[in-house]
C-alpha cells in the first residue's frame, strides 16, 4: 500500500537526522516520525507495523475531536465532550442524555447518532509537487488562488473516483508541503455508553484546564455497515494496568490549529488584534446564553452545549493571549526568528527568502484593517440557508472554480449535515441571530447599506423574531425541495431567511475573497519560509497541526506549581474528596450513580493522569498508547500552562491530561453495570 512505502521511506529518512524541537515537542506526520530522537531517548523505534496499526486504529469525529477503535466489533472510544454534540441531539426534555447519561444494553438499544460521521485515515500520498506546479510564477494572487484551488479539487475528485474513500488535500508547513489525506468513512454512528455530566466534567468551569483533575471525560458508540456492527481489523486492545508513573506513551489524535510557524508581526497580530476580538465575542456569547438559560430549565437546557463550547473557548483563548503576553515567551520566538534570518542572510542563494517576513508584515496589517468587518450571523437556520443559497450558485461553476466547501469531493459530508433531522430551537436561534444582527451593527455601523437592508425597518430583535418566524428552513423536507431546485428555487423562494442569505452573500464572498487572497500571500511567504528551515535545521521537523492525525509522545510525570509538586496521577478515591472539600459548589457534586457504588470501588484505581504529550484542542478523545500499543488513557484536556501550545511548547509545566484506562473499565463494571461492554474491549 501506498502508506506502507511512505512510512518505510520515512523511517529510513529519519533515522538520519534528529528532531529540532525541545524535549518531546512535536505533533508529528506518520510519514515523518522522529526515529533517531526515540532510539537516542528512549531505547524504542517504532516499525512500519506499528506505526500503520495505530495510524489505522484512530478516527476523527466531523464535529472536532478525536477517538480510537477499541474492538473488532466496532466499539470507538471518545470524550463525552466530543461526543457531547450527538448527547444534545439525541436529548429530549423528557429524556435529558447529555446530563443523565446513557447505556445500551443490547445492540438493539444503541441510538443512532443523526449527522455524525467519523474518518479513518488509511492512506496517504505527497502531492506537493501537482500543487505547487499548478501556481507558476507570476501569477497574481488572485490567478494563484483559482489555480491551487482548480489543482487540488482536481486531486480530490480524480481520488475519490478511483477510491470511493473521502479525499482531502492538506496544507502542511503553511504552504510548503501538499499531502492528499485518504478516509474511509462511518455515517451510521450509534451511541452505546455516556456517563453523566457531573462526573465527565467533574469540577465544572473551575476545573477546566486545571490539575489535579477527577473527570471521567469518556464516552463510547458504535460504527454500524449495513445496518450491522462493522468489522474492524485494527483496534486498540486494553491494557491491563494502564499508564503507570514514568512510562513513555504515544498520542493518536487530530490536533486542530496550531500556530509555530508565525513570523513575530503574525504573533503580534494574534495579540493584539484577533484574540483580543474573538475574547470580546465569545464573552459576549456567553452572557447571552447564561441570561437564556435563566429563563427556565427547558432554556438551560437547550443552551448548554453552546454554553460549554463558548466558556471552553473563551478560557483557552486567555491562556494563549496570555502567553503572547508574557515576555520570556516573545523573547524566545523573537531569538528563533532572528537566528534564522542571519542563518539564511548569510548564503547568498536562501538570502531571497528573508522578502517572505515583508509579505506577513503585510497581510497582517491588511487582515487588522479589516477585522470585525464582515457579516457574521448567528444562527442554525441562516446558516442552512447560506449554505443552500451558494451551493446553488457554486453548482453552475466548473468543479474547479468552486469555494473548497463545494466541491464533489465534500459534497456527500457537506449533505448530511444540510439536511440533519437533529432539532433546532427555535427560540434560541432567534436569540442567537438577534445578537449577531445588533454586533454586525456595532462593527459595520447603523447606516451601513448593508446593516439597513437587514433591518428592513426593524430593531434587531423584531427583525430576528420576523425571520425566524416565518422561515420553513427547520424543516428537513424543506431543505432537499429548495436544494433539488437548483438556483431557480432558491432565486424565487420567498423564505425569509433565504431572502437575507441572498441579500448578504454578496459582501460575504466581497470579504471572503480579501481573505483568500491574503491567505494565498501567506501559503507562499510560508512555503519560503518552510524553505529556509528546511535548508538551515534538516527536513526532519514536524509541521503546525492542521486538524489531520499526528503523533505526539512523553513521559507520565508531574510538575512543579506555586511550589508545590503536582503528582502524575489522581485516584478514584480523591474524586470523593475532592467533592468533600468543594462542599456546596454544584460543580462539585458527584452524580448519585458514583455514591451509591463507592464502597464497591476500588479507591486505589487510577483516575486523571499527565504527560509531556505535545497536544492542542482537536486532541481531546485521542487515544494514549503504550509502546505496545495498548489502550492506557484517553486525552481530555491540558493544563493551564499547555494553552500557550498554539505558539510554543515547553514541557517545564506544560502537560496533557488523559482519563487513565483503569478508571474507565472500574467505573464500567461497578458504577454501571456494563460487563457486556467490558467484554467487548480489545476483543
Amino acid at each position: 500500500m501506498k502508506i506502507a512505502r511512505l512510512l518505510l521511506l520515512a523511517i529510513c529518512c529519519s533515522s538520519t537526522t534528529m528532531m529540532n524541537g525541545m524535549a518531546d515537542e512535536g505533533m508529528w506526520l506518520f510519514t515523518d516520525l522522529p526515529l533517531d530522537y526515540f532510539k537516542k531517548t528512549y531505547g524504542f523505534v517504532p516499525d512500519e507495523k506499528w506505526s500503520e496499526h495505530l495510524m489505522k486504529s484512530s478516527v476523527r469525529f466531523n464535529v472536532g475531536g478525536s477517538a480510537s477503535f477499541i474492538s473488532s466489533t466496532g466499539l470507538v472510544l471518545t470524550n463525552h465532550h466530543v461526543g457531547s454534540d450527538t448527547l444534545y441531539k439525541l436529548s429530549t426534555p423528557e429524556r435529558n442524555i447529555l446530563e443523565v447519561g446513557f447505556l445500551a444494553k443490547t445492540p438493539a438499544e444503541e441510538l443512532k447518532a443523526p449527522d455524525l460521521e467519523l474518518n479513518q485515515l488509511v492512506n496517504i500520498r505527497d502531492v506537493t509537487a501537482e500543487v505547487k506546479g499548478a501556481v507558476a510564477e507570476g501569477l497574481t494572487t488572485e490567478q494563484a488562488v483559482a489555480a491551487r484551488r482548480a489543482v487540488i479539487a482536481k486531486i480530490e475528485k480524480s481520488a475519490l473516483d478511483e477510491s470511493g474513500l473521502r479525499s482531502d488535500v492538506v496544507t502542511l508547513y503553511g504552504g510548503g508541503r501538499y499531502h492528499l489525506y485518504q478516509y474511509k468513512k462511518y455515517t451510521d454512528v450509534r451511541l452505546v455508553w455516556a456517563p453523566e455530566t457531573a462526573i465527565a466534567f467533574f469540577g465544572g468551569d473551575a476545573d477546566n484546564f486545571e490539575y489535579p483533575r477527577y473527570c471521567l471525560d469518556a464516552c463510547i458508540f458504535r460504527v454500524y455497515e449495513n445496518d450491522k456492527p462493522a468489522k474492524i481489523e485494527h483496534f486498540l486492545k486494553w491494557s491491563a494496568n494502564g499508564a503507570s508513573e514514568k512510562e513513555l506513551v504515544f498520542v493518536s489524535g487530530n490536533p486542530g490549529r496550531t500556530s509555530r510557524i508565525f513570523t513575530m508581526d503574525a504573533l503580534k497580530f494574534q495579540r493584539d488584534v484577533r484574540l483580543p476580538f474573538l475574547l470580546n465575542a465569545l464573552r459576549r456569547q456567553e452572557i447571552l446564553l447564561q441570561q437564556y438559560g435563566l429563563r427556565g430549565t427547558e432554556n438551560a437546557r437547550r443552551a448548554r452545549e453552546d454554553l460549554f463550547s463558548v466558556q471552553n473557548s473563551r478560557k483557552a483563548r486567555l491562556g494563549m493571549i496570555g502567553g503572547l503576553q508574557d515576555p520570556q515567551i516573545l523573547a524566545e520566538k523573537v531569538r528563533a526568528e532572528k537566528e534564522l534570518l542571519a542563518a539564511i542572510s548569510a548564503d547568498p542563494k536562501l538570502k531571497p527568502l528573508a522578502s517572505a517576513w515583508d509579505t506577513i508584515a503585510e497581510t497582517t496589517r491588511k487582515r487588522a484593517e479589516i477585522q470585525g468587518k464582515g457579516i457574521t450571523l448567528t444562527s442554525e437556520l441562516f446558516s442552512k440557508a447560506l449554505t443552500l443559497v451558494q451551493m446553488a450558485e457554486e453548482d453552475q461553476k466548473p468543479a474547479g472554480e468552486r469555494l473548497p466547501e463545494y466541491a464533489e469531493a465534500g459534497r456527500e459530508s457537506l449533505l448530511q449535515q444540510l439536511y440533519s433531522e437533529a432539532p433546532i430551537y427555535a427560540d434560541l436561534d432567534q436569540v442567537l441571530l438577534a445578537d449577531s444582527i445588533s454586533r454586525t451593527l456595532e462593527f459595520r455601523g447603523f447606516d451601513d447599506d448593508y446593516c439597513q437592508k437587514i433591518l428592513d425597518g426593524k430593531n434587531p430583535a423584531d427583525r430576528a423574531a420576523e425571520l425566524i418566524g416565518g422561515t420553513k428552513l427547520a424543516s428537513v423536507e424543506f431543505r432537499k425541495s429548495l436544494a433539488a431546485g437548483g438556483i431557480k428555487a432558491i432565486q424565487e423562494s420567498t423564505d425569509p431567511l433565504i431572502a437575507l442569505a441572498r441579500l448578504v452573500d454578496p459582501e460575504i464572498r466581497r470579504f471572503r475573497k480579501i481573505t483568500d487572497q491574503l491567505d494565498e500571500q501567506d501559503k507562499q511567504a510560508y512555503a519560503r519560509i518552510a524553505e529556509a528551515k528546511f535548508a538551515t535545521q534538516g527536513t526532519s521537523t514536524y509541521p503546525d497541526a492542521t486538524f489531520t492525525l499526528r503523533l505526539a509522545f512523553g513521559l507520565v510525570t508531574g510538575y512543579e506549581q506555586n511550589g508545590e509538586s503536582i503528582a502524575a496521577l489522581t485516584n478514584l478515591g480523591g474524586a470523593f474528596k475532592h467533592e468533600a472539600d468543594h462542599q456546596g459548589q454544584t460543580d462539585y457534586k458527584l452524580p448519585e450513580s458514583w455514591k451509591k457504588a463507592k464502597e464497591s470501588l476500588n479507591p486505589n484505581t487510577p483516575f486523571n493522569f499527565v504527560s509531556t504529550a505535545d497536544i492542542i484542542g482537536g486532541n481531546s478523545g485521542s487515544p494514549v498508547v503504550n509502546r505496545n500499543l495498548e489502550l492506557v488513557g484517553l486525552i481530555f484536556d491540558g493544563n493551564m500552562h499547555s494553552l500557550t501550545s498554539d505558539f510554543i511548547y515547553s514541557d517545564k509545566q506544560s502537560r496533557s491530561v488523559s482519563v487513565h484506562s483503569s478508571a474507565i473499565r472500574e467505573a464500567l463494571q461497578v458504577v454501571y453495570g456494563a460487563d457486556h461492554i467490558v467484554k467487548e474491549l480489545g476483543q
